[in-house]
């Protein structure tokens, strides 16, 4: 019985400076985030030793997403609304991409280390 594989491409804990957030404080100048990104894309049948590049993504495009893509000088209220862009970077620039989660940790609002954000997760429709 034939089987449908998935391959997911990951980046994590990419530190990104992102014009986001409500509060006065925030606003005008750049947040920390860290985002992660998992990308599931169609698979081949098989890797084999020979499979061509071409049958993978490239893993600098998850990054590209997060970082090179998100307009410069544009203000994002809400994390939410990274990680949508993120997301739909992803989606336009590869059709095998069938899902995408991206998280995102607001590193300035921790006070004990701890991880406080968001994951979006959305499939293509």
């Amino acid at each position: 019985m034939p089987v449908a594989d998935s391959l997911i491409l990951e980046i994590a804990d990419l530190p990104v400076d992102v014009l986001t957030g409500i509060y006065s404080e925030e606003t005008g100048q750049p947040q920390p985030l860290r985002i992660s990104i998992a990308a599931r894309l169609r698979a081949p049948a098989r890797f084999l030793p020979d499979t061509p590049l071409g049958a993978s993504k490239n893993y600098m495009d998850l990054k590209f997403a997060a970082t090179g893509a998100l307009p410069t000088g544009l203000h994002f209220t809400l994390i939410e609304a990274v990680a949508d862009h993120i997301c739909e970077t992803l989606f336009l620039r590869d059709t095998r991409v069938e899902a995408v989660t991206v998280k995102i940790v607001k590193l300035a609002i921790s006070e004990h280390g701890e991880a406080i954000g968001i994951t979006l997760t959305r499939e293509r429709d």
